[in-house]
């Protein structure tokens, strides 16, 4: 199978790796190559397909190598790679280079909350020493004045502004935005599929039905297909044999035919697959179970002591610009053909607000123990842009979980965030 290697990945990593290896006189060549970019745009294996087309073999390095219970092993590690790569070049008189994977993950600092170890600082500093001195890299404990090949080094990563500053500088480091145009992702979903015999119009297709999508989208696209004729096999056997049927058998390993690569299958499990993408931005779940986290709430126990202070006044539910407020109300409102809702004007306002800006709309709900908890439950999520039908299904969660906490979230889907978040139903209200 001939992979798909984009020219202007090949033309950037080849010259980086190639100006490294040559005297050029007085010109200061950065011996870093940073690569980063959107997560799963085949950052690593265009990288590895560079590699192998140039004809060498690289020193690899993970970003989780970088941290360690005993303080100083990344940075010895990094420099005893280097110098292996450098020994490789004398002994085989090939090219050589360091590879290191996900860079910022082992070395970036994303937030306030991402521990700065005394490992990660010596990272940076190592690697600084190492561009600044790429001939002369000692191991702790002791000194070679022999002068080491000079070794090319590749990073990759998603966000280098999360590394230290004065390593990613110009000079230190050349930096390289990964983003595949629209025929480097042809090329590479075609290379994908080469097996499948899809033709050039179905590649085409693919790409531009599911054009916001990855290029590893594509090939767990290709592994889904293989479900269906996985999951025959298991009945066929019975799951309970699944396990002594490829595990230490003697029978070789089940053959499958070729499945169903047709352009409708593939879009049709694509969709599946966009969809539970949208479940996981939508549901964020991940704000509910950190609301004890957030609001210095650690039990529900402790939580009753302490919510009289938390509940909020006649004057916060009246006033529009508080969180607290009032937005539910019983005066009727004609939306439109004829459908009269029990939605405050403000309510409705808001809702034709967030649908005119192009966000979904979600409903949730909390008893008073879980409110008190911030551990609010999700209805289903409104999948309609009809301001009546929206409006509806308003009403119907609303009329559903009469007696709690509702309250109205409005989701940008560019964005991938919540944008608006307003309680419209209390109990007793």
């Amino acid at each position: 199978m001939s992979y798909y290697i984009s020219p202007t990945f090949l033309d950037k990593v080849a010259v980086h790796v190639t100006k490294n290896f040559l005297n050029l006189p007085g010109v200061r060549v950065p011996l870093i190559l940073g690569i980063h970019g959107r997560k799963g745009e085949g950052k690593t294996f265009q990288c590895e397909l560079v590699f192998q087309r140039m004809g060498f073999e690289p020193v690899m390095i993970s970003g989780g190598e970088l941290e360690s219970p005993d303080a100083g092993d990344p940075s010895r590690l990094i420099r005893l790679r280097y110098r292996e790569a450098a020994e490789q070049i004398r002994v085989r008189g090939e090219m050589c280079a360091i590879f290191i994977n996900d860079l910022d993950a082992g070395a970036g600092r994303f937030d306030s909350t991402t521990q700065y170890t005394v490992n990660t600082q010596m990272v940076n500093a190592t690697l600084m020493n190492i561009a600044d001195n790429p001939t002369n890299v000692q191991l702790p404990g002791s000194y070679d004045d022999t002068p080491l090949h000079r070794v090319p080094i590749i990073v990759t990563g998603n966000d280098f502004a999360t590394l230290y500053a004065p390593l990613i500088r110009d000079g230190r480091m050349e930096k390289f935005y990964w983003e595949p145009s629209r025929d480097d992702k042809i090329g590479i979903v075609g290379g994908i599929f080469e097996s499948d015999r899809l033709s050039k119009a179905d590649i085409v297709a693919l790409v531009d039905n599911f054009s916001g999508q990855s290029i590893d989208f594509f090939s767990a696209l290709r592994s889904r297909i293989y479900d269906e004729q996985v999951r025959e096999f298991i009945h066929k056997i019975g799951i309970e044999k699944v396990s002594k049927r490829l595990v230490n058998s003697l029978e070789s390993q089940p053959d499958f035919a070729n499945p169903n690569f047709s352009l409708a299958h593939l879009v049709e499990m694509g969709n599946l697959m966009v969809g539970q993408q949208k479940r996981i931005q939508e549901m964020r779940l991940v704000d509910e179970y950190n609301q004890s986290r957030l609001f210095n709430l650690k039990t529900p126990e402790k939580v009753t002591a302490e919510f009289p202070a938390q509940v909020p006044t006649q004057s916060q539910l009246n006033d529009p610009s508080s969180k607290y407020y009032k937005a539910y109300a019983a005066p009727a409102a004609e939306v439109g053909n004829g459908h009269v809702s029990r939605l405050s004007s403000e309510v409705l306002e808001q809702v034709q607000q967030l649908l005119a800006q192009g966000c979904k709309i979600g409903m949730e709900y909390a008893d008073n123990r879980r409110f008190k908890t911030g551990s609010w439950q999700s209805c289903a999520t409104i999948q309609t842009a009809q301001e009546k039908e929206v409006v509806a299904s308003v009403e119907t969660c609303l009329a559903e979980h009469e007696g709690e906490y509702v309250r109205l979230i409005g989701i940008d889907p560019k964005a991938k965030r919540r944008v608006v978040e307003t309680i419209v139903q209390r109990p007793n209200s």
